[in-house]
């Protein structure tokens, strides 16, 4: 099969109305302490009310992925981290979602790097914003970043899926 050349993938127009929402996460992890930065949504949050939660968002269009995650991780906490102090640390691919009807797919980020005071940057969707023990993660937590959470930090595996139905 030939490849696409350069002409016909830019004529291609994006498929905005039924691709799958692209969003970022970032585990802040403090080597040293043994600490993560968390946050627990607040009661006028669109989903998932009083659990905790890592910084995440929504990408917007025209922005690279590790954009998403530095602009996230700074309006939600503060903290700021450059783009290639970004490692990889899990993906989640979920069927549906909140505001996702045509599934949405998570990457999750690292950092081990960063500036800045953590601080509550979005207090009409957090109720707090904090640094956890790696060994206190709450239970009272989303489930699909617990999960990359959990897997992040025992080593586990890098991919997870959400409400997909075996086959």
């Amino acid at each position: 099969m030939d490849q696409p050349t350069a002409d016909q993938t830019t004529a291609l127009k994006p498929a905005t109305e039924s691709m799958t929402l692209l969003v970022a996460a970032v585990i802040v992890h403090d080597l040293e302490a043994q600490r993560v930065v968390l946050l627990r949504r607040g009661p006028k949050a669109k989903f998932a009310q009083g659990l905790w939660d890592l910084p995440v968002g929504k990408n917007e269009p025209g922005e690279p992925i590790t954009g998403t995650a530095v602009r996230e991780l700074r309006e939600e906490t503060g903290l700021v981290v450059a783009p290639e102090d970004l490692q990889l640390a899990h993906v989640i691919h979920g069927a549906r979602g909140v505001e996702a009807p045509n599934g949405f797919l998570t990457v999750v980020f690292a950092a081990h790097r960063w500036s800045g005071e953590l601080a509550n940057g979005e207090p009409a969707k957090h109720s707090d914003v904090a640094w956890i023990g790696v060994g206190a993660v709450p239970e009272e937590f989303v489930s699909t970043t617990r999960e990359a959470l959990i897997n992040y930090l025992t080593n586990g595996p890098s991919v997870s899926l959400d409400s997909w139905r075996s086959r």
